[in-house]
This record gives C-alpha cells, sequence and structure tokens, in this order.
C-alpha cells in the first residue's frame, strides 16, 4: 500500500506554470490509490488535496476515513512537499458524515456484552479522531479553502487545519446534535481554541445553526474571504507559495511550536522552543536567510535543502 501512495503522488506532481489556479488545480477525479481524493502538485513544494466525491457533496464515506490518515502520513514524510493546500471539488466543500454508508459501522444497535460493545465503539471513534488529528500532527502547515457547505465532519476538518480561507457563499454548521449525537472527531475540542468567544461556539454546537462568512471572520473562525472559489484558490496557492519559499526547517519548527503552545502554558512553551531552537539554529537556513536579508533578497530566491 506504501508503495502504491507514493506513486500516486510521484504520478500528480506536474508542476503548472501560471495563476491561472481553476484549470491548474483541477484534479478531473480521484487519484489512484485513492477513491475519494485527487493529489496533484500546482506548484513547486505544494501539495492540493481536493475532497473529491462531488456527486455527494464530497460527503464523508468509509473510505474517506481511511484514506486521509493514509495520504497526510505519505505527505508528512515527504521532502518535497513544504505546505498542503486543501479544498473540495463539485458545489461544496463537505456535507459531512455519508450517513448511508457510514450506519452499518457506526449506528447499527450491537448485540452481545455491553462492555465488549462499548470497547469496540471506543476504537472505532479513536480510529475515526485520527482522520482529522493527522493533519494537525502532520509537520507542514496546511492551508484549507472552503467554498459553499461545511458541515458536521467538515468543522472537525478545517479546526484541524492552520490557516483557513473561505468564500463569501461559504456557510459552517456543527450539525451533530441535529442527528443525535455530541460531536466526537475534533470539533468540540478544536473550536474553542480557534474561536475566542465560549459563548459563541456552546450556540453553535448546541443548535446546530449556520454561521456564514462574514461572522465565521468576525470569530477568527476564517482568516479571509474571497468573492467566489477562483479567487479563493488563486488566494490559497499564492499563500502556499509564500510559505513554501521558506526554510522549511524554520517553518516546520514554528508550525509544531505553536500546536505545543496552544496546549500548554506560557512557561512550559517557552521552554520547550528553548529546547527544539538548540538544535534548529544551528541550521544553515539561518545563514542563507540572514545574508539574503542584508542583500534585501526575497526569501523565495533562496534555495534551502529538503527536510
Amino acid at each position: 500500500m506504501a508503495f502504491m501512495i507514493r506513486s500516486a503522488f510521484m504520478k500528480s506532481r506536474t508542476v503548472l506554470p501560471g495563476l491561472c489556479v481553476m484549470r491548474t488545480m483541477s484534479s478531473g477525479g480521484p487519484t489512484p490509490p485513492y477513491t475519494t481524493l485527487s493529489i496533484s502538485q500546482p506548484s513547486s513544494s505544494v501539495t492540493y488535496v481536493e475532497l473529491h466525491r462531488p456527486e455527494k457533496r464530497n460527503a464523508m464515506n468509509k473510505a474517506f476515513w481511511r484514506e486521509m490518515v493514509e495520504c497526510f502520513t505519505q505527505i508528512a514524510e515527504d521532502p518535497e512537499c513544504r505546505v498542503v493546500v486543501v479544498s473540495g471539488a463539485g458545489k461544496a466543500f463537505t456535507a459531512g458524515i455519508d450517513l448511508m454508508d457510514m450506519a452499518s459501522e457506526v449506528l447499527q444497535p450491537a448485540e452481545g456484552d455491553m462492555a465488549r460493545n462499548a470497547w469496540n465503539m471506543r476504537r472505532i471513534i479513536t480510529k475515526y479522531q485520527e482522520t482529522f488529528s493527522v493533519i494537525e500532527k502532520c509537520p507542514k502547515p496546511v492551508v484549507v479553502a472552503v467554498h459553499g457547505a461545511c458541515v458536521g465532519g467538515g468543522v472537525d476538518l478545517i479546526t484541524a487545519c492552520d490557516i483557513r480561507l473561505c468564500t463569501q457563499d461559504a456557510w459552517f454548521q456543527v450539525k451533530e446534535v441535529d442527528i443525535g449525537l455530541a460531536a466526537d472527531v475534533g470539533t468540540l475540542q478544536r473550536l474553542p481554541k480557534v474561536i475566542g468567544s465560549r459563548s459563541l461556539v456552546n450556540e453553535l454546537a448546541l443548535t446546530a445553526r449556520k454561521m456564514y462568512a462574514d461572522e465565521a471572520k468576525d470569530s477568527g473562525l476564517v482568516s479571509r474571504v474571497f468573492p467566489d472559489k477562483e479567487a479563493m484558490m488563486a488566494g490559497a496557492l499564492e499563500m502556499a507559495r509564500e510559505i513554501a519559499g521558506r526554510s522549511p526547517v524554520a517553518v516546520q519548527g514554528t508550525k509544531v511550536n505553536l500546536i505545543y503552545s496552544r496546549d500548554h502554558s506560557v512557561a512550559e512553551g517557552l521552554d520547550y522552543m528553548a529546547t527544539w531552537n538548540m538544535s534548529m539554529l544551528q541550521t544553515e537556513d539561518v545563514m542563507k536567510s540572514a545574508v539574503a536579508s542584508m542583500e534585501k533578497k526575497n526569501p523565495k530566491t533562496i534555495t534551502f535543502s529538503k527536510l
């Protein structure tokens, strides 16, 4: 399987010039061995992951939950990749969980010993949690671009990403209470870290109301709103190029320490940072960047080694 995944990445690595993003980032279909994802490289060191079940509004079926883990595990280990862009094909980012496909595993009443049933359900839930935790664990920054609906599992997904962009027609919904459950794969844990207002998080999670683009930006869920998908994808790719042009030692170290500091005290974060940089500051990238800065050169003109 690892060889097949690597082959899929290598076959899709066609660098296409220009900023006609809807052409250069168009997939045409899932990238084998995946059935729900399309993988490409629209620019040097940038990997593009597109949710690709447009006929189902990118609803998350059983294959999706497995393939996201395989995909981001590969990306994390890929020295050619320095930043990731994620979006959805078709008319919406995602409609969330595919209830028809998932019902047999998570909604069908179990029979037999209650403790064993509960143990097995916990195993299933933690497996699904990894689908989005793998995005957060990936050392490469992940930029997610949302258009149209972002429902249920979509909110779980985007809150695990590092930078969130959306179109003016985008809307977000923590849908789980409407189908009789508490969100269990990341939203309730990450959304309060993303949005400053605990009251607003509680409101969204308890009422399942829709949040539209302007409110999403005002609350901090997204950092930028674009007029349409084409403009958003152009902006996402340009942002990814900017990130990819910096030292991968600096960029990946920044992501790791931002996430660590989010979940620890200031003192703990500083101590971890000191330990991190006592080795990372010895990179050749620091000297290269310093020389370029003194010569007033753009960081993107520097050739950094793979990481």
